[in-house]
């Protein structure tokens, strides 16, 4: 849903308002908010975040995070998932992970919901990548396949089960197929 405030907001004024459930995100001075995941959804997110922690989180490689506000580049969005390299993930003076991303994650995916725009959501991988990000994943369960985007270059489709999803460079000790993403569906 896109609300059109009555006044032009600015993106610190986006930024002051309570948070929304579902989350909204700010978007060339638009207030969208994202629609409510459902289950295959759901499923999709918490599973794929258990993989890619166990994977490089252990290792002190990067990072996966749910839901996570990034704000960047005059947006500010909630990717479903967000993955951040261990030495870009922003800390408190004592180490603690902070509150606020105000930096494009190194790797964006999005699951698409039930009518939700696949444009939108394209959108919105597309900011990260032209703001540093160095890889984002469209998720579409419906279809089962995932769209990839990489920076500068043609995205690339996968629809078979035995396709290996491509991961960003620094995440080369994750693999996944999309049989595996999908069959996450099935347990």
């Amino acid at each position: 849903m896109v609300t059109t405030p009555s006044k032009p907001i600015t993106l610190e004024e986006f930024l002051a308002l309570p948070e929304t459930k579902p989350a909204s995100e700010y978007i060339d001075g638009k207030i969208i908010q994202k629609p409510m995941p459902q289950g295959e959804h759901s499923t999709i997110q918490a599973e794929l975040i258990i993989a890619l922690n166990g994977a490089l989180k252990s290792r002190k490689i990067a990072r996966a995070f749910p839901e996570l506000r990034c704000t960047f580049g005059g947006h500010s969005t909630v990717p479903d998932v967000t993955v951040f390299t261990w030495d870009r993930i922003p800390r408190q003076d004592n180490g603690r992970i902070a509150n606020v991303f105000n930096i494009e994650p190194d790797w964006t995916i999005e699951i698409l919901s039930p009518n939700q725009s696949s444009t939108k959501v394209t959108r919105n991988i597309l900011h990260c990548l032209d703001n540093g990000t160095k890889l984002g994943w469209l998720i579409d369960p419906g279809e089962q396949s995932v769209l990839v985007f990489f920076p500068k270059q043609q995205p690339a489709f996968f629809e078979e089960a035995t396709d290996v999803l491509p991961v960003p460079n620094f995440a080369k000790a994750f693999k996944l197929t999309l049989g595996e993403l999908f069959g996450w569906l099935l347990e």
